[in-house]
C-alpha cells in the first residue's frame, strides 16, 4: 500500500459471530452514479461531469475493508494541470455537507442569514452557488468513515477509522487513488476544511508530506481553524482559554447590544485583545494574590467587555466559561446563545439553566441540510443506496480516540494539537500556503485563538493568511460573509489574498 493502513487483528478477535458472518460475506463491487451538468460559476461557464459513488480503502490483507463516499465535480475535458481541491468538514463524525451545501458546491441551500429564524419544516430553498469556485478548480467531497454514506466493509470496522491515524490513512490513500485514476499527478493539490476538519487537514498534510509517497500540497484553507484544542476548550483549571476566548465574548456582547456601544467593532476587539494578552492573562496567573485593586481593576474590565454584570463576574472568581457566557448575556430575554454562531438566539424552557440545553445555531439549519442533501444527490445525480446518508454520527464523535501515539506506549493526557504536523509539511514544502478564515461570534473556535496559535509553532508567517467575517463557526451562513468568504478564497487560489491579522 502507499500510505499506512490501520491493523485488524485485534478488531476481528473481538467481533461477535454475527459480525464475522457478516464480514464473510462477498464484498459487492462499489457503486458509482456519474451525470452531466453545466452551471455559470464566477463568470464562466462550465461544463462538468459529478461523480458520486464509493472508493474502496484496502486493509493489511489487501482486501477493501473501507468504503468512502465521495461526490466529485470534474471539468469536462478537464487538462492534467486543472487544480484539483478535498473538502471535509469535521466533528469528528460529521459529512461534508456543510461544505458542500453551504459555501462550495454548485448549489446552496437557504437558511436565514440573519439567524434571526428557525430553518423549520420543508420544504426548504435550494439555489444556484454562482460563487463556487468550480470555475477554478475541480472539487472533490469526502465523507469520512461513518458519515455520509461512508462505512467500514469486509474485516473493517467503523471504529478502525475513528481516529488520526486510521482517519488520515483512509483520506490520504483516498487522494492517492483520486489523482492516480484521474490522471492528476501533475495538477495544483488543495485541501479546505472546517472546524475538526482543518485538524484532520494538517494530519493529512504532513502525511502526504512526509509519507511513503510524497503528494505535495500548494494550499490548504481552514475554516474555523481548531489546531491546539488547549484554546478552544473552555473548562476549568484550563487558563489559556479564558484568554483565548475573551474577544470572542466581546464581539458577541456588542452584537447583541450588551457592550461596546458606539464603538467601532475593529477598536472595540482590538482592546479586548490587548486587555486579554497584556492584562487578564497576568491577572489570571496570579490567581487569589490579586490585591483588592487589582481585582476591581480586572473585574471592571470583564464587565466592559462582556456585558456581564460585575457581581456575576465576582462569583465567577474572574473565570467566566463560555456555556455559562451563552446563557448569562441575555438571561434577562429569556434566550441563551448558539455556541457555533453567538449570532443565534434559543428560547429556551429552562430560564434558571447554567448553560444551554443545546446549540440553537446548529439545530436551526440542521433539518435544511440534511433535507436539501438527499434530495440534491437522490434528484440531481440518482444517487440510490440501502443506507442512510449519515450527516452526523454521534458514535464517531463519542467513540474517537484522540491520542495521537501507538497503543500500548505510554501515553499522559494532553490537548490535541497537530500543528507542529502543519509546521513539517510547510517547512518541507516551500511552496505550501495557508489561508486561516474565522468568524468573529464563533464561540467554539475563537478568532483570538486561531491568531495565537499561527504565531507560534515555527509556521513560515509569510505564508499564511488570515481572514475575518461578520458570522459564526460557519460564517458562510450569513450571505456578506459568504460573500466576502468565496472572494477571499479566489483571492487565495489566485495567490493575491493579503493576510488581515492585526498588529
Amino acid at each position: 500500500m502507499a500510505v499506512a493502513t490501520p491493523a485488524f487483528a485485534e478488531s476481528e478477535l473481538n467481533k461477535t459471530d454475527a459480525e464475522k458472518t457478516e464480514a464473510a460475506k462477498p464484498i459487492p463491487d462499489p457503486v458509482m452514479f456519474k451525470s452531466k451538468h453545466t452551471g455559470t460559476f464566477g463568470t464562466a461557464k462550465v461544463a462538468y461531469t459529478v461523480e458520486a459513488g464509493e472508493t474502496y480503502i484496502k486493509g493489511e490483507d489487501g482486501e477493501p475493508a473501507a468504503s468512502l463516499f465521495t461526490t466529485s465535480y470534474v471539468a469536462d475535458k478537464a487538462g492534467s494541470s486543472r487544480p484539483v481541491t478535498f473538502i471535509f468538514n469535521g466533528g469528528p463524525g460529521s459529512a461534508s455537507v456543510w461544505l458542500h451545501m453551504g459555501l462550495l458546491g454548485p448549489k446552496r441551500a437557504v437558511v436565514a442569514s440573519d439567524a434571526d429564524a428557525d430553518d423549520g419544516a420543508a420544504p426548504y430553498t435550494l439555489v444556484d452557488n454562482p460563487l463556487s469556485i468550480l470555475d477554478v478548480t475541480d472539487l472533490v467531497f469526502i465523507d469520512p468513515v461513518g458519515t455520509g454514506y461512508s462505512r467500514a466493509i469486509g474485516a473493517g470496522e467503523n471504529k478502525d477509522y475513528w481516529s488520526a491515524a486510521g482517519d488520515t490513512s483512509s483520506i490520504s490513500e483516498f487522494i492517492r487513488i483520486w489523482i492516480t485514476t484521474h490522471k492528476r499527478w501533475n495538477a495544483p493539490k488543495y485541501l479546505i476544511g472546517e472546524s475538526f476538519g482543518t485538524t484532520r487537514a494538517a494530519y493529512i498534510a504532513d502525511e502526504l508530506t512526509t509519507g511513503d509517497v510524497d503528494i505535495a500540497l500548494n494550499g490548504i484553507v481552514l475554516i474555523s481553524q481548531a489546531l491546539d484544542y488547549e484554546g478552544s476548550t473552555s473548562v476549568h483549571d484550563n487558563m489559556y482559554s479564558y484568554i483565548t476566548y475573551l474577544p470572542s465574548m466581546a464581539a458577541t456582547a456588542q452584537y447583541h447590544g450588551k457592550a461596546g456601544l458606539g464603538i467601532p467593532q475593529a477598536e472595540f476587539l482590538a482592546e479586548a485583545r490587548a486587555f486579554a494578552r497584556d492584562e487578564y492573562g497576568p491577572a489570571l496567573m496570579k490567581g487569589d494574590r490579586l490585591n483588592a485593586e487589582e481585582r476591581a481593576h480586572v473585574r471592571g474590565r470583564l464587565a466592559y467587555f462582556t456585558g456581564l454584570d460585575p457581581a456575576y463576574i465576582e462569583t465567577s472568581n474572574l473565570r467566566i466559561l463560555m456555556h455559562r457566557f451563552q446563557k448569562e448575556l441575555l438571561r434577562d430575554k429569556g434566550v441563551a446563545l448558539g455556541r457555533l454562531d453567538g449570532r443565534y438566539l434559543g428560547d429556551e424552557a429552562d430560564d434558571a439553566a447554567e448553560g444551554p440545553e443545546d446549540d440553537v445555531s446548529s439545530y436551526a439549519i440542521s433539518s435544511a441540510y440534511s433535507a436539501l442533501m438527499n434530495q440534491y444527490l437522490s434528484a440531481d445525480f440518482g444517487v440510490e443506496m440501502d443506507r442512510p446518508y449519515m450527516v452526523s454520527s454521534a458514535d464517531a464523535g463519542e467513540q474517537w480516540i484522540f491520542r495521537d501515539v501507538p497503543e500500548g506506549k505510554y501515553w499522559e493526557p494532553h490537548y490535541v494539537n497537530p500543528t507542529r504536523k502543519l509546521t513539517t509539511a510547510m517547512r518541507h514544502n516551500t511552496a505550501l500556503k495557508v489561508m486561516v478564515a474565522s468568524g468573529y461570534f464563533d464561540l467554539i473556535c475563537p478568532f483570538f485563538d486561531a491568531e495565537v496559535t499561527f504565531a507560534r509553532y515555527g509556521i513560515p508567517q509569510d505564508r499564511v493568511a488570515m481572514t475575518y467575517y461578520q458570522g459564526g463557526h460557519m460564517m458562510y451562513l450569513n450571505d456578506g460573509a459568504l460573500e466576502a468568504l468565496s472572494a477571499d478564497v479566489r483571492s487565495f487560489y489566485a495567490g493575491q489574498l493579503q493576510d488581515t491579522r492585526p498588529d
